[in-house]
């Protein structure tokens, strides 16, 4: 008990010392570097049709003969040049794919980069075309993940094709986004459900009680903190807070229904997950196969583009939320559980 009081005094002193000094520097620089801020914004277009084909060249020429070899690269060249002159009209019957990733952490905080980039598509694209958002995702806040679900919605609100691809995971938060699809791929062990609400947190009543600590609180309306870190809770508070928790759950769950009516919506959302092949056998996706295997064949009648919006934040502007990570690992993380809860309580409900 000593051992955590002195912890809390240091912890307490330096937090202080950061207060003080590291962030009226973090403030200055940040300042500093904002007018810059938005020259280093940018969007980058790699078109994967010709990544595929340089791949290809390289394969061909370590076996084609040089002559053979050579005659192939000068036919590619002479084939686009026609195009780029008008010579010759390109493929009509290949439609464009726009390719974004989305790798999401508790926060979502990949979601500025996701609305610039389907607003670029969106600005270019046609009926015909289709979008695939790779998705990879544990799951977060719940009005994070939500607006990231509402920005897919937009593509297809357009009337484009939306396919979500799931590698690794699409779980909680991360499904809520895939669901909006018209289609959804998985690798066979991608990890994807989880359809259900976590929240957790420490209490350290007894221990300021034990130390005769004092803990005062006001609010004004009756719910506004039902339960807390350091206040003792009440049978009436935990019973308010699972209230709010199952109301997460049931929109939760109509979203996912609504997006997937073929589900069976009671039995996939127990707050389980699943790996690709069961996940197919629920109807939780609708293909089992990698995004990188579905592009290859779709680069044979389609234009592939990946969009990717380019943010370079300042070291400045980097360093304050990533010491904020690091200290709601050390103090708040469990790391046998996908999610937690912020210490602000009734503002952030994570999905898990």
């Amino acid at each position: 008990m000593e051992y955590l009081i002195e912890f809390l005094l240091f912890f307490a002193k330096t937090l202080i010392v950061i207060i003080a000094v590291v962030i009226p520097i973090i403030l200055v620089a940040s300042l500093a570097s904002r007018q810059r801020q938005h020259q280093k914004e940018h969007l980058e277009i790699n078109h994967i049709n010709r990544r595929y084909e340089t791949m290809s060249n390289t394969i061909n020429s370590a076996y084609l003969s040089k002559k053979e070899f050579k005659d192939k690269v000068k036919k590619q060249k002479k084939e686009r040049k026609a195009i780029a002159k008008g010579k010759v009209e390109p493929d009509e019957d290949k439609n464009r794919i726009f390719v974004l990733k989305f790798k999401g952490d508790l926060e979502a905080s990949e979601i500025d980069r996701l609305r610039e980039e389907i607003t670029a598509v969106l600005t270019v694209s046609e009926p015909g075309d289709e979008v695939v958002v790779n998705v990879e995702s544990r799951g977060g806040v719940i009005h994070g993940y939500g607006l990231a679900a509402s920005q897919l919605k937009r593509i297809k609100d357009k009337g484009i094709s939306l396919t979500t691809a799931v590698d690794k995971v699409a779980a909680s938060g991360g499904y809520m986004m895939a669901c909006v699809a018209d289609k959804i791929i998985a690798a066979p062990f991608a990890v994807v459900g989880s359809v259900g609400v976590l929240a957790q947190f420490p209490n350290f009543h007894k221990v300021l009680e034990k130390n005769d600590i004092d803990f005062h609180q006001y609010t004004a309306g009756e719910y506004k903190r039902t339960v807390g870190i350091f206040a003792e809770p009440t049978e009436q508070g935990k019973a308010k807070f699972v209230e709010e928790l199952n109301e997460v759950h049931d929109l939760f769950k109509d979203f996912v229904q609504e997006n997937r009516p073929q589900l069976d919506i009671d039995k996939i959302s127990t707050g389980e997950h699943w790996y690709g092949t069961r996940a197919l056998e629920l109807n939780l996706v609708d293909e089992l196969r990698t995004s990188d295997d579905y592009l290859l064949e779709s680069s044979e009648k389609s234009e592939i583009y990946e969009v990717k919006y380019v943010i370079k934040t300042p070291f400045s502007e980097r360093l304050n939320p990533a010491m904020a990570t690091l200290l709601k690992a050390l103090l708040f993380r469990n790391r046998n559980l996908p999610d937690t809860l912020s210490p602000s309580l009734n503002d952030h409900i994570f999905p898990r």
